[in-house]
């Protein structure tokens, strides 16, 4: 057992975050590592919880990943987006407060935005998935 408290673990900025082969800005975001486990081929852990503070107006721009990821929203508001995978348009976009959990599957376009005039909080739980022929 790993016990920790959110203040205690490494706080480490995102400058960027890649799509489709681009490195796109991340605006006033920041991530703490409270668990993870295991590691995939690009350093990625198989599970685990993150503690993000976005800034008001900070974002994390249009991205996907193989991963799996839920966000429960602990403070603040966000405007969520999910894009169209072949278009990146827009396809839903709504305002999630505290209480909120949003479930991404692995490979679907989403973003967010920090839309009050304090920093937000959510946590996010990642769970890598594996290609069924690649599972021994």
């Amino acid at each position: 057992m790993k016990v920790v408290l959110w203040k205690d673990c490494e706080e480490k900025l995102i400058d960027t975050f890649p799509y489709k082969g681009k490195q796109l800005d991340v605006i006033g975001t920041s991530i703490r590592w409270l668990s993870q486990h295991g590691e995939d081929e690009n350093g990625i852990p198989e599970y685990g919880l993150r503690f993000f503070t976005i800034q008001p107006g900070g974002q994390i721009p249009i991205h996907n990943h193989f991963y799996h990821q839920t966000m429960y929203i602990l403070s603040g508001e966000f405007e969520c987006w999910e894009f169209d995978e072949k278009t990146d348009a827009v396809k839903n976009q709504m305002v999630c407060g505290p209480g909120t959990a949003i479930y991404i599957p692995s490979m679907q376009p989403h973003g967010m935005k920090n839309i009050t005039d304090e920093p937000a909080t959510f946590l996010c739980c990642i769970c890598n998935v594996y290609d069924e022929d690649a599972v021994l």
